[in-house]
């Protein structure tokens, strides 16, 4: 398999769900506004766009 670098939109986008992710989990005041862990789903977002980015041709 040969894995190519994600564009730079990819790479952006993926930093900034990686950042929010963060944020979500660690600021008590933005854990305690949504009744699900949206900093996980973040965080795994960004992980399987950076995956998908290295992996796919064009993403």
């Amino acid at each position: 398999m040969k894995l190519n670098a994600p564009t730079k939109l990819t790479f952006l986008i993926s930093v900034i769900l990686f950042v929010l992710g963060i944020l979500f989990r660690v600021i008590p005041f933005l854990v305690t506004l949504l009744p699900f862990p949206i900093g996980d789903i973040l965080l795994a977002a960004a992980f399987v766009l950076l995956a998908l980015g290295n992996i796919l041709k064009n993403l």
